[in-house]
């Protein structure tokens, strides 16, 4: 008798799927990031059937749904009216919560002999996706450069450079958990090579989000390591008050001068940064308990381009107490569930990526942007597999 076909529920073809996304990583980066979004979504479409949503997960949906129903509502309030179907961002809000959601959860369906795999190709796409980056930063994007070309496309120097660029975040957020997922000999020559390909091109390229986010990154992996039990608690307090107090700390910032102090030594980017955050308070204070609605930030130019870059203000700025209150939750529930009774180099990686991912989210990205989104998805997909790899909990509850 022939075995039957495999079921679409079945942990291979779970672990298939996300094979298929983590073989794309790598290209994605380099590539255009965008492309995160429509990959992390349809990895997340074909593994419904796995999906399952757990007690310990009910805490942070909760606060991801009540964040999801109040932005939609503040649409009705919001000053900007997107030009088509395309711009009509809590309608993706809907779609995103429940793909990239699917796409996470899949990392729990897959089988032991699949979760193996996938650790080596989170290894190998880190790994090229380093060497990469080193090659390119060396090269000034002439990869980048003779792919545009292919494609019948203008190059733009700085256009390279800028998408280049990018995978530098990419690479930072994948690199603790592929780091943990590595053995032996391979484990340093992947990090020897992972350094190199963040800070040379952070470098060469002028980004300095990655290599703070790799210093803060390094502290809280110290610190989960040192603790276990308590770090993850106090990083969860930490990261909820940050986003709770917010307008506050940048209010008081301003009201102290610390801009002026700090503007002979800040790049033209970082005092735009400033000056973005100034205006975004101003407005907070104006509505601080509604909001302003959805995607309001688009609409208060010229002082603010697109978004605050910085996701605390933004989430405050367009939804309110609400909305904050509702991200406090969400953080803090992420850096909580990796307490442990005992050290844990999974947990302490986890901690690590979601350190660098609230990093980039304070001085670079809109929250609202879908390949950002996906790539945080992606980013807790892996550092699902390198918990379930080393399910260091003596506790006895499941990863």
């Amino acid at each position: 008798m022939s075995p039957a076909p495999p079921r679409a529920n079945d942990g291979r073809w779970t672990a298939g799927v996300l094979a298929g996304l983590l073989v794309l990583t790598p290209f994605l980066g380099w590539a255009g990031a965008l492309g995160f979004a429509p990959a992390v979504a349809l990895a997340g479409l074909l593994t419904v059937p796995s999906l399952r949503v757990r007690v310990s997960d009910r805490t942070l949906l909760l606060a991801l749904f009540t964040a999801l129903v109040w932005a939609c509502a503040s649409v009705f309030w919001s000053p900007w009216r997107a030009p088509d179907l395309e711009g009509q961002t809590g309608l993706k809000l809907v779609f995103m919560l429940a793909l990239y959601g699917s796409a996470v959860s899949a990392a729990r369906a897959v089988s032991e002999v699949g979760l193996n795999g996938l650790l080596k190709i989170l290894v190998a796409a880190v790994g090229l996706l380093s060497a990469i980056l080193i090659v390119e930063s060396l090269t000034g994007a002439a990869g980048y450069k003779v792919l545009l070309t292919a494609l019948g496309q203008t190059v733009r120097p700085d256009y390279a450079v800028k998408n280049v660029a990018q995978g530098l975040y990419v690479l930072t957020l994948l690199a603790p958990p592929a780091l943990v997922a590595a053995r032996g000999r391979v484990r340093w020559g992947l990090a020897a090579l992972v350094l190199g390909g963040i800070l040379l091109p952070a470098s060469r390229f002028g980004y300095d989000a990655p290599v703070l986010a790799v210093a803060i990154a390094a502290a809280t992996a110290l610190l989960v390591w040192r603790f276990p039990a308590a770090g993850p608690r106090a990083l969860g307090g930490l990261a909820a008050g940050a986003f709770l107090a917010a307008p506050l700390l940048v209010s008081s910032a301003f009201a102290l001068g610390l801009d002026a102090r700090l503007a002979p030594y800040l790049s033209e980017s970082w005092m735009q940064r400033l000056g973005y955050w100034g205006k975004a308070v101003d407005w907070i204070w104006a509505r601080p308990l509604p909001g302003w609605g959805l995607d309001a930030s688009r609409a208060f130019g010229p002082g603010i381009r697109l978004h605050p870059h910085n996701a605390a203000l933004q989430i405050w700025m367009e939804l309110g107490l609400i909305g904050a209150v509702a991200a406090a939750i969400v953080w803090a529930s992420i850096f909580t569930g990796l307490s442990r009774p005992a050290r844990s180099p999974a947990a302490a990686a986890s901690a690590a990526a979601a350190a660098a991912y609230l990093v980039f989210g304070a001085v670079s990205f809109g929250v609202w942007q879908e390949w950002w989104l996906g790539l945080g998805a992606l980013t807790a997909l892996a550092c699902i597999l390198v918990l379930r790899a080393q399910p260091i909990d003596l506790s006895g509850r499941n990863v």
